[in-house]
């Protein structure tokens, strides 16, 4: 199977009625998209390496459907709608039935979120996969890194730490042991990209800031604090916890709530007056969430327990490069 066969048996759809955004999807030198009048474009690129993101055994489907899972993230933590995406993939060898697996994945996702392939690349190489994605925000609504205020409401959306914890039980970490693998592994190789709730928050007056959870809690609100000029106190006794967490000792517990990385939750910021709206919000997407803490006027993190004291916890969030 040449490269144009594999696109063509496996990337292109002409059974598949492309949106109205999207002039002029696969098949040429490049796409064409058409945002709506009064709207910006959300661009954001991911990169899946191979022993890197995932193991070389997970399942090809799985693979797929996160590829384009972490991109849509970062279009929710922006409260974009998505337009389409493009690929760029990196095979040792043309493996039909892996490909077969693999587009059935990541195409369930993007039909759920209509966001069609539009384009992309195919090579011969060690395993990689390449998705930018790019979406529509209203002018001056996205939300933005940069825009928490001191005395804003903190939230998170879902729960973190499962994926953590199903990394650490299929390495054989002792204490991840009795976790349930099963359960655990759908939290790590088929994260829920929270795109209807990101859309819903960024038509709240008051919502400012957000980002999505890759790296970790402290360290993705590490990243909002830097870019924002402010600290924020954290309650840790506020942090939603899943049943499997509950067993696990108080130090790797708080690992995996902290520093767990690959949740792909929202953490945002809101004036406590949008309350009521950020509720709504969390209904109208069918996507609990927590008020966990309050943006400061100081710098860095407060790790703060049930009586509001500070905590001496030591966590940090994912680098590639650390």
């Amino acid at each position: 199977m040449g490269e144009f066969e594999l696109i063509r048996r496996h990337f292109q759809r002409p059974g598949v009625r492309l949106p109205p955004d999207v002039v002029l999807g696969v098949g040429d030198d490049g796409a064409l998209l058409r945002p709506a009048p009064g709207h910006e474009l959300a661009i954001s690129t991911d990169m899946l390496v191979q022993d890197r993101h995932f193991f070389a055994t997970v399942d090809a489907s799985a693979l797929g459907h996160k590829a384009l899972a972490v991109n849509l993230s970062d279009l929710a933590a922006m409260g974009a709608r998505p337009l389409g995406f493009t690929l760029a993939l990196a095979l040792p060898h043309a493996d039909d039935a892996w490909l077969t697996a693999f587009a059935r994945g990541l195409f369930a996702l993007a039909d759920s979120h209509a966001c069609p392939l539009v384009g992309g690349d195919t090579t011969r190489g060690p395993l990689n996969i390449c998705i930018t994605v790019f979406g529509q925000v209203l002018a001056g609504r996205a939300l933005r890194r940069s825009a928490a205020r001191d005395g804003d409401d903190v939230y998170v959306s879902g729960r973190t730490g499962e994926a953590r914890l199903a990394l650490e039980h299929q390495r054989g970490t002792a204490w991840a042991s009795t976790a349930s693998g099963a359960d655990l592994r759908q939290r790590l190789e088929w994260p829920t990209p929270r795109n209807a709730l990101g859309v819903a928050l960024a038509a709240v007056e008051g919502v400012h800031a957000a980002i999505d959870l890759s790296d970790g809690l402290v360290g993705d609100l590490g990243h909002v604090l830097a870019a924002s000029g402010v600290g924020a106190d954290i309650e840790l006794a506020a942090l939603p916890v899943a049943p499997a967490l509950k067993a696990l000792p108080p130090a790797e517990r708080l690992e995996c709530l902290l520093a767990g990385g690959d949740d792909y939750e929202l953490l945002f910021t809101a004036h406590p007056a949008a309350r009521d709206a950020v509720q709504t919000a969390s209904r109208t997407s069918a996507t609990p969430v927590t008020r966990i803490g309050r943006i400061t006027a100081g710098q860095g993190i407060r790790l703060l327990d049930a009586q509001g004291q500070p905590q001496s916890v030591r966590v940090q969030g994912f680098d590639h490069f650390a």
